[in-house]
């Protein structure tokens, strides 16, 4: 049989009047779904652990209660939204929890994965950085004619010089285009960023 831990109690009873019962009926359903569940506080919230990991935890907040899933995406569908630590979105009252029916074949799920043995899924990898940009020859030929221009554009990390050079670039008309270019050779003689005038915001 699983284990409730008096913390909890302490936890629910410390609640705000509106977070009580909600926390109470969900602690209730996850019991009954899952009788060998145990009840532990993990990063100072009420834990439900349930062959040899987390299966989910809950917490109440000033105006809202959460519950979520470990495997959070494993057990919801991938792309599933996640507002903080819940899988059923913020709280306020018994109306905003889901119903048990669907509460216990939600944590049903989550004991599935934790009886195979499924780990949490890793952080994505990054996308690969994108290569240096391919500097326009008119771009080229007016640094060379600016020492201070062509010192602070060689300095500058890859995706700060990306901005200048998708400026001049993304002109549709030639005029435009030798407007943004002679703007950006001054910019960079005076050691500014495409966007110097947001970096102070």
């Amino acid at each position: 049989m699983g284990r409730r831990d008096p913390r909890i109690d302490a936890y629910i009873a410390k609640a705000a009047p509106f977070a009580q019962p909600i926390l109470q009926r969900i602690r209730d359903v996850v019991h009954e779904a899952c009788p060998e569940v145990e009840e532990t506080m993990k990063w100072s919230a009420p834990s439900f652990v349930y062959a040899g990991g987390i299966l989910a935890g809950m917490a109440a907040f000033k105006q809202h209660a959460s519950f979520g899933y470990w495997k959070h995406a494993l057990v919801m569908g991938e792309g599933a939204q996640r507002d903080g630590m819940g899988s059923y979105g913020k709280m306020a009252t018994l109306k905003d929890v889901p119903s048990k029916r669907r509460l216990v074949a939600d944590i049903r799920r989550a004991m599935q994965l934790n009886e195979a043995g499924v780990k949490t899924p890793g952080p994505r990898k990054a996308a690969a950085p994108k290569p240096p940009p391919e500097t326009p020859p008119d771009l080229l030929a007016a640094l060379a004619k600016n020492r201070k221009a062509r010192t602070t554009f060689e300095a500058l990390a890859p995706s700060h010089r990306r901005e200048y050079v998708e400026w001049i670039t993304e002109a549709r008309r030639d005029e435009t285009r030798a407007r943004r270019l002679a703007q950006t050779v001054e910019w960079l003689a005076e050691g500014k960023r495409r966007n110097w005038k947001y970096e102070a915001c």
